[in-house]
């Protein structure tokens, strides 16, 4: 009864999706998105007059938003847990700690908002966002919750190449914050950058000690390319999450459509 009680006095969902259309950013390192019209209305018409229009779609695993399985990073061969990629590996896909063993979200969410800490817009190239930033926030995470990490980035979605970043770096959670966040138990780490951790200048994706620390160390998946702009301009910090990523049996990651509810 509670929860038609709360659907009786309205409940607001708030997307956090970035939409998935071509030319969009991608990371260099995974394949791109492609849409195309496979059949337009007219190609084929029933005798009632009736037509129909489908597409097809083409992209990785981890283009938009998107949810990093626990196979997606291992260490020395084996991934968290201590599982080794030679086990978990089955005809091509994970049989252990793949996108489709994450169950869906149904958690309390708290947003970072970074740059309004700061007194910004958003969050210089190359900038660490740290223990004190996150300590700063009106909220503190506590065990079970999913902690969403604005740095302002998504403000150049539509400048893909300024959006993926150059030899000045990307803002993102530095190793100490993500051992923060890690401690305090949080079910789920997002953020509104392409790769979520602190790209250094001249760094590139050549190490990502955050992927490390919370994927393979602490079995805590990953939210990538959020869209947490509307949150942080209404004042917005505390919410309900629910998001699932794509059942896609085996992969290392999926689109997600994640959802922050709050109270009409």
């Amino acid at each position: 009864m509670k929860l038609l009680d709360l659907l009786d006095d309205g409940i607001e969902a708030i997307d956090l999706a970035q939409p998935l259309e071509t030319g969009m950013p991608v990371s260099p390192t995974h394949p791109g998105f492609q849409f195309a019209l496979r059949q337009r209305h007219g190609d084929v018409e029933r005798p009632d007059g009736m037509t129909g229009s489908h597409e097809m779609l083409v992209l990785g695993g981890h283009v938009g938003t998107h949810m990093d399985a626990l196979c997606h990073v291992a260490v020395d061969g084996r991934m968290y847990g201590g599982v080794t990629v030679a086990d978990a590996l089955e005809n091509g896909r994970y049989s252990s700690h793949g996108i489709d063993q994450v169950p869906p979200l149904v958690r309390r969410g708290v947003l970072f908002d970074v740059p309004a800490v700061r007194g910004l817009d958003r969050l210089p190239p190359g900038e660490p966002v740290r223990v004190e930033d996150l300590r700063a926030g009106e909220i503190l995470p506590k065990r079970g919750d999913v902690a969403l990490v604005r740095t302002g980035w998504a403000r150049l979605w539509d400048d893909p190449p300024a959006y993926l970043g150059d030899e000045r770096g990307v803002p993102g959670l530095a190793v100490e914050a993500a051992a923060w966040l890690a401690e305090r138990g949080v079910a789920a780490v997002g953020a509104d950058t392409i790769a979520l951790e602190h790209i250094p200048p001249g760094g590139g994706l050549t190490s990502l000690p955050v992927h490390r620390l919370l994927l393979a160390e602490h079995g805590i998946n990953l939210i990538e390319v959020m869209a947490l702009e509307i949150l942080a301009a209404r004042g917005i910090r505390e919410f309900l999450f629910v998001g699932a990523p794509l059942n896609i049996r085996g992969a290392t990651g999926a689109p997600i459509r994640p959802l922050a509810l709050i109270g009409g």
